[in-house]
């Protein structure tokens, strides 16, 4: 009984260096990933290990970090529950109710908000932003101080945690507009007029057809914004009137500091183990970050047999 084996298809120089590129670039950025993670691990264990008095904190190391973490958390959860409603909004807008002639130009505005630099969001935010909103913090304190996150007293300058996540809302637009932009346009034609057919309002087709599939999509973009604020230095340093400590009041003069903007402020002054200590804190910023993408993966893959994200 003779077997026939198929010849194998030649392979063309050109897929060949294709794939050794893919391979070269896919390894490269594996290695980065791990040199990064070396270093900050290898440089940053003293800082973790060092004793109160070894530091210019003059803390432990939990105890310095952990105000850091929240005020992270904090800004960046302010943020993106501010930049959420309004990117879905106007991805939507721009997606399937603008006419052609105006989305298009409202979508390239929104693309290059993500082109202008950190230093002049955080250059608009002191100048602009923290003076203008300053009496609406104000009239929150006089009217809502009940509330917990309005309780004031309110700050004299507006450079407050609010303030700086209202910045950084605006930076995290763009990649989330655009993300949902996309997955809402890749929506099947076919499940839209199924919904219109049946009688549906394009608000009801939009809720029936257009969000369930694109559910998954919609988490991604909130994640990669999220990780976005969460490394945010330049903005949050240049509006932030930071004191350390730890409180869910927006509107104060007291609010907390994020991980990336201590670094950046207490770098150029730190020597000896206080460099190793802020060393550490980027090592935990990294972990959370790390730990928000791994987040966005395993809902993107649980949801991916209903979804258009993959």
């Amino acid at each position: 009984m003779s077997t026939s084996t198929e010849p194998r298809a030649a392979t063309r120089p050109g897929d060949r260096v294709f794939r050794g590129i893919s391979l070269g670039a896919a390894v490269v950025i594996l290695a980065t990933l791990a040199g990064v993670a070396i270093f900050l691990t290898a440089e940053g264990i003293p800082g973790i290990t060092a004793s109160p008095d070894e530091v210019k904190s003059g803390e432990g190391f939990l105890q310095y970090v952990g105000p850091l973490v929240f005020g992270t958390l904090w800004a960046a959860t302010i943020a993106l529950v501010i930049a959420t409603p309004v990117a879905i909004g106007v991805a939507l807008f721009i997606s399937h109710y603008a006419p052609r002639r105006l989305a298009q130009p409202i979508g390239y505005l929104i693309d290059l908000l993500a082109a202008v630099p950190s230093v002049v969001y955080g250059t608009w935010g002191i100048i602009t932003l923290s003076s203008a909103i300053q009496p609406l913090y104000v009239w929150l304190e006089e009217n809502l101080g009940f509330i917990p996150l309005f309780a004031g007293p309110a700050s004299a300058t507006g450079r407050t945690i609010l303030t700086a996540a209202l910045v950084l809302a605006i930076m995290v637009l763009p990649i989330m507009t655009a993300i949902c932009r996309e997955i809402f346009l890749q929506t099947p034609r076919l499940h839209e007029e199924a919904a219109l057919a049946l009688g549906a309002t394009r608000w009801e087709m939009t809720k029936m057809a257009v969000f369930p599939y694109a559910r998954s999509g919609m988490v991604s973009a909130a994640m990669l914004a999220l990780g976005r604020a969460l490394g945010e230095t330049m903005a949050v340093a240049m509006v932030l009137s930071a004191s350390g400590v730890v409180t869910f009041n927006v509107i104060s003069s007291g609010n907390p500091n994020t991980i990336a903007a201590n670094i950046a402020q207490s770098f150029p002054e730190a020597s000896g183990l206080t460099v190793n200590a802020l060393i550490a804190t980027g090592l935990v910023l990294f972990i959370i970050t790390f730990a928000v993408n791994f987040a966005a993966r395993a809902i993107v893959a649980r949801n991916k047999e209903f979804s258009g994200a993959n």
